[in-house]
């Protein structure tokens, strides 16, 4: 156990509990593990002392670094140890200011809507707003992060850093504002949601300070997404909106509808075809909202439905023998044909290697099977037959060109990329 705490490849750490009796030498190294800055967010580490070896820690460090001093002038390394209050001050107002920069160029009257506009996208589910709005979406992420971790370090003690009562509560009100600004950006956009970012005990500490609003509906995300909530609770899953989104039904919709967005994109290369046909009905069911051609009740309830469909694609809509996704994703992207589906599919399934993926040559093998399979029921024609076990028949040759723009070379390279995003291969 000493190992781990004390030598120099010791996992770093952001906290240090200390419950043994440790002196010198030792105690330096451990207390060392803490200031290891191994992330962006990180400036310094936190001791937990429950053997009051605070005296002892300071003499650990008096006497490990007083010769790395000697020969310098007291003027000269003045600074080098600095308060901790002043520079937690210094670091509470640099991030406020950092973040009051980022949010200098959101429109008027800088309400939630103008905020959404700003970070997310000023039309729900446009894919392009959302992507070109990304950079600012992170920088408040990362901004944010800093600025609660530097309001939880100060947030206790704000008087004795210097604040006034009045200080002290105005910048936890605004702390609080960027925390819920960030948790209802990350939501809106669809942005993956990690609640858990902080260690347990920062989390604490936020929970503490900050009690942003809503936070009992936001830990609802910890471990699902927006859309699996949909999923599992139907409509339900708007209570678990944060209150500033649930008070707002625009907004509402508008977050639903970058997250169904989002997935659908994310998806999209499993079965481009299927999802190509799901972004379109959103966009319908997005055109009848703004129409105002639903109520409310009537599109969450249709929202819903597409919801569903785009996270567990319906297998009854299939030939009984599509009966895995693969197969199902090759039928769709294949012009709905049952043999050709299955042939590419068998070609694959008797052609690839463990490991196929990342190699070359195993990769060559399977786009070779792909093509032969492709050939023979593009160029030569095959039976209306489903049975698998059935070999394709030629019939009188139909010129591919003649159906489709698409050269032979373009399909094959379409159809293994389309093979190499299935899991089941």
């Amino acid at each position: 156990m000493d190992k781990l705490l004390t030598g120099f490849d010791a996992p770093s750490a952001t906290y240090l509990y200390i419950d043994k009796q440790m002196r010198d030498h030792g105690l330096f190294q451990a207390i060392c593990r803490v200031n290891r800055l191994d992330g962006d967010d990180k400036e310094y580490g936190y001791i937990i002392d429950y053997k009051d070896l605070f005296k002892s820690l300071e003499g650990a460090v008096r006497d490990y670094t007083s010769g790395a001093f000697d020969g310098y002038e007291k003027e000269d390394v003045a600074g080098l140890l600095e308060d901790r209050l002043d520079k937690a001050q210094e670091r509470l107002e640099e991030a406020l200011e950092a973040i009051r920069a980022l949010c200098e160029s959101v429109a008027m009257p800088k309400d939630q809507a103008a905020y959404l506009r700003y970070f997310s996208s000023k039309e729900s589910g446009n894919a392009a707003q959302l992507n070109a709005n990304e950079p600012q979406r992170l920088s408040l992420y990362k901004l944010t992060a800093s600025l609660v971790r530097a309001y939880a370090n100060l947030a206790g003690e704000m008087t004795e850093a210097g604040y006034t009562e009045a200080q002290a509560e105005s910048i936890k009100i605004e702390v609080t504002f960027y925390e819920n600004l960030r948790n209802e950006v990350k939501l809106h956009s669809g942005d993956a949601i990690d609640l858990k970012q902080y260690e347990p005990a920062m989390r604490h500490l936020i929970d503490t300070y900050i009690r942003t609003e809503g936070s009992e509906s936001v830990s609802a995300f910890d471990d699902l997404s927006l859309v699996q909530l949909i999923v599992e609770r139907g409509t339900d899953a708007v209570k678990a909106l944060p209150d500033g989104l649930k008070k707002n039904k625009e907004a509402m919709a508008e977050t639903i509808e970058n997250n169904v967005r989002r997935l659908i994109i994310d998806e999209s290369p499993i079965n481009p075809k299927y999802y190509e046909k799901m972004s379109k009905l959103l966009d319908a069911l997005i055109t009848q909202r703004r129409q105002e051609a639903l109520d409310y009740q009537k599109y969450l309830e249709e929202i819903v439905a597409l919801t569903k469909k785009v996270m567990h694609p319906e297998a009854g809509a299939y030939p009984t023998l599509l009966n895995t996704p693969a197969k199902r994703a090759l039928y769709d992207n294949l012009g709905k044909k049952e043999v050709l589906a299955l042939a590419v599919d068998s070609a694959v399934r008797s052609n690839r290697q463990d490991d196929w993926r990342s190699n070359l040559f195993k990769v060559k093998k399977v786009k070779l099977a792909i093509t032969a399979a492709l050939e023979q029921s593009l160029l030569h024609g095959i039976t209306s037959s489903t049975d698998p076990t059935s070999s394709p028949k030629a019939e009188h040759p139909a010129g591919y060109e003649a159906k489709s723009a698409e050269s032979i070379e373009a399909l094959v390279e379409r159809v293994l990329t389309l093979v190499q995003n299935q899991n089941e291969y």
